[in-house]
């Protein structure tokens, strides 16, 4: 019998797909969470309204090739795709489809396509949604035109805007655009009447943030073996620093121990930062050549499943602190442990922020390194923490702290070449930040792991590590600037 070559490619790819299953990860939200979390989303939804969340665009990477595809955190959190080109809506009240069946949510994802996946990977399509994520009215993209929506009896369209290069005027296949276009005609939306009653964009940010800062325990497994891939991370790394290294090949090593242990990626770019350097809050470079016997920040946090780590530590590459660093990175020690014995359910964020800002302004005046409150405030200038989760920022409140939220604790001070300030302090720089599940007594440090104080960071640069005879010919067209 002979087969069309589209199809032959579909059941070639179905058979690769099926010999790959099972030796994929085990351990990712299963579709009873995605599917608790839009019952708990309809909860908080007025009556009469609906939800509507569409996929991130992709991103052009160089000429014809896009950057690793990040799903819109939203629509994973509700539904578990991470593929483009699709739109999720969820209504308060079960609707009646076309052929008499009722539903509550509806998916319009990319269509299964043999040549595309040839190169890009296999698809889910509707029927592996409805397979894979139980999620029973799941259609393809190019269907949703022709789809039956009333969007003028609901009170509230609840929605998150569209991208801000989105050119309306233009209908790209069957891919977002072509969805947001779609939409927009059969909403009715237009920016004139963007922040009106019907299109509620303030409601969408309240309910994600609501129902993301608190972490349930399904999310925690993934948030906790996030944590503690960056720990080991950093612990491997502190047993590996030599003066001789660079900052990347200290980013490769915090990386390399990431994807050793599964996780897919970095929850965002990697701080290594020697010296001068790490005085720059985002600093991302790292092409210093050399860390030689300066101090080194490094910020890195890998991402398991979706969910990320952010623990940052600081040592001296030497494997020695100076009597001036030491000053300097206890007084931050000192500040994190102030803040963290307020870490309870009911404490305010603005408490924690002034108890570790006070000691920190005091200790630098105490030290002669400012003379005023002014003067020092200028080297912290930053926030004390913020919500981790499915964002390294993760979508949450910053007023009551409540048990079961995820957060950082992450005091620092940067004094940078040339501050007004004896030289000796220069180019100091310090930041340690942890994660902790806020619980209803206390709070669980889910970074334990990696050593804080600084006879256990010293300790541990003494030690001998797996990658010290990690050793690569040099290359034969010349050392790089080396």
């Amino acid at each position: 019998m002979r087969i069309a070559l589209p199809v032959m490619m579909l059941l070639l790819l179905f058979s690769v797909a099926s010999a790959q299953e099972n030796n994929q990860p085990q351990d990712y939200l299963s579709p009873e969470f995605h599917a608790g979390r839009r019952e708990a989303l309809r909860q908080l939804m007025p009556d009469s309204s609906v939800t509507v969340v569409f996929a991130y665009p992709e991103r052009n990477f160089s000429n014809d090739v896009f950057y690793v595809y990040h799903p819109n955190p939203d629509l994973y959190y509700f539904s578990g795709y991470t593929e483009p080109n699709s739109v999720l809506f969820i209504f308060k009240e079960p609707q009646t489809a076309a052929d008499g069946s009722t539903y509550k949510e509806l998916i319009f994802v990319q269509k299964r396509d043999p040549r595309a996946e040839q190169w890009t990977g296999i698809r889910l399509g509707a029927d592996g949604v409805k397979e894979k994520l139980k999620i029973s009215h799941a259609y393809d993209g190019s269907d949703f035109n022709s789809f039956s929506i009333d969007f003028s009896k609901f009170r509230k369209i609840i929605l998150n805007g569209f991208p801000d290069n989105m050119d309306r005027k233009i209908t790209r296949g069957n891919g977002l655009y072509a969805l947001m276009n779609q939409f927009i005609q059969k909403s009715g939306y237009t920016d004139t009447i963007k922040g009106g009653e019907k299109f509620a964009f303030g409601l969408y940010h309240l309910y994600t943030a609501q129902l993301r800062e608190i972490k349930t325990e399904e999310e925690m497994v993934l948030l906790r073996k996030a944590v503690e891939i960056s720990c080991n991370g950093q612990v491997e790394v502190m047993k590996a620093v030599r003066p001789d290294m660079s900052e990347r090949e200290i980013q490769g090593l915090h990386e390399f121990v990431h994807k050793k242990y599964g996780a897919e990626e970095v929850g965002y770019p990697s701080i290594i930062g020697a010296g001068n350097n790490g005085c720059v809050l985002h600093y991302q470079e790292n092409n210093d050549l050399h860390v030689a016997n300066r101090m080194v920040l490094m910020d890195v946090g890998a991402q398991y499943h979706g969910y990320t780590a952010d623990v940052t530590r600081t040592i001296p590459a030497n494997g020695k602190f100076t009597p001036e660093q030491k000053l300097i990175y206890q007084l931050v020690y000192d500040a994190q442990e102030a803040a963290f014995k307020l870490c309870k359910d009911g404490a305010q964020w603005q408490d924690l922020e002034k108890v570790s800002r006070s000691l920190i302004i005091d200790g630098l005046i105490k030290l002669g390194v400012a003379k005023n409150k002014e003067e020092a405030g200028k080297y912290y200038p930053h926030g004390l923490g913020h919500h981790i989760g499915l964002d390294v920022h993760d979508r949450g409140n910053y007023g009551t702290i409540k048990k079961g939220m995820v957060i950082t604790i992450e005091p620092g001070i940067y004094i940078p070449k040339n501050s007004n300030c004896d030289p000796k302090w220069w180019t100091i720089a310090v930041r340690i930040e942890d994660d902790i599940l806020i619980r209803e007594k206390d709070y669980e440090l889910l970074s334990r792991n990696a050593p804080r104080k600084i006879e256990e960071v010293e300790n541990t640069i003494a030690q001998k590590s797996a990658l010290d005879n990690f050793v690569l010919p040099p290359l034969q067209s010349g050392k790089k600037g080396f």
